[in-house]
């Protein structure tokens, strides 16, 4: 059985690490909840109409029923299936009752879902839900450890919780406070140990420090850790990316060191 919610790190190529919140059967059962009720208010609205307009149509009773109930069940595929899709598509993997609860769907590999994905896995879920209620969509997320149903599984993707990307200009008055853990300094610190950090402002050390204060608790800390030390290195006139993005975040640590011993 999955816990309520993990933690899931994805490494990029750039050996930036993203974390992400896998959220469980409780949020995502919420959210179900909020669009299974808009899906339903649509299909009402949407039924009646039809039904008004096909029996006002057709002479005999029995030629309206048919076709009515052609139109009912055409009708209701598209709205269970198109629904997800749609919203997928146009609010990056979330939908209205996701975006209520504050999750959304993405690739296994962390990167946004695709039309391919938004399709198997919405498609798979007309088995997730039988033989109701999401019966088998439920069993297979309290099996597997990442709370996936048939669906997900299908399409290699993940539902997380939605987090809020800090821009270097709120960084400075951002009020959490977990700072970077030290360890054994590595071929980051050892290169940035040659720069001529006395070429920096204090207001350069300022946003070094805010970050170092702040980073374990920011969404996007590894991106931003480049930008910074991108930003550093012009400063002292030396290229960038001399670093790879996930030792970023140890150069600035030795910068500051380095900045206040020669102080």
């Amino acid at each position: 059985m999955t816990a309520p919610d993990e933690f899931l790190n994805i490494d990029t190529p750039e050996n930036v690490v993203f974390g992400y919140e896998v959220v469980g059967i409780g949020s995502r059962f919420l959210a179900a909840l909020v669009d299974t009720t808009i899906i339903g208010l649509l299909l009402m609205a949407t039924n009646a109409i039809l039904i008004l307009v096909v029996v006002g149509g057709f002479d005999e009773l029995s030629s309206a029923s048919s076709f009515l109930l052609a139109m009912l069940s055409l009708i209701s595929f598209a709205f269970f299936w198109g629904y997800y899709i749609f919203f997928e598509m146009t609010w990056n993997g979330s939908s209205p009752g996701k975006r209520q609860v504050g999750i959304r769907v993405i690739r296994a590999d962390g990167t946004p879902i695709t039309l391919a994905e938004s399709v198997i896995r919405n498609l798979v879920r007309l088995i997730d839900f039988l033989p109701g209620a999401y019966g088998l969509g439920l069993v297979t997320m309290f099996i597997d450890s990442k709370a996936r149903r048939l669906g997900d599984l299908a399409a290699n993707t993940l539902v997380v919780r939605e987090q809020t990307a800090v821009s270097l200009e709120s960084l400075a008055n951002s009020t959490t406070t977990n700072p970077v853990v030290s360890r054994a300094p590595g071929a980051a610190e050892q290169v940035a140990a040659k720069w001529p950090v006395d070429k920096l402002t204090e207001a350069d050390i300022q946003l070094a420090e805010a970050l170092l204060q702040r980073y374990n608790d920011l969404p996007n800390g590894a991106v931003l850790a480049n930008q910074i030390l991108n930003r550093l290195l012009e400063r002292m006139a030396q290229p960038i990316n001399t670093v790879k993005a996930g030792e970023a975040i140890y150069a600035i640590k030795r910068i500051v060191q380095i900045y206040h011993y020669e102080r």
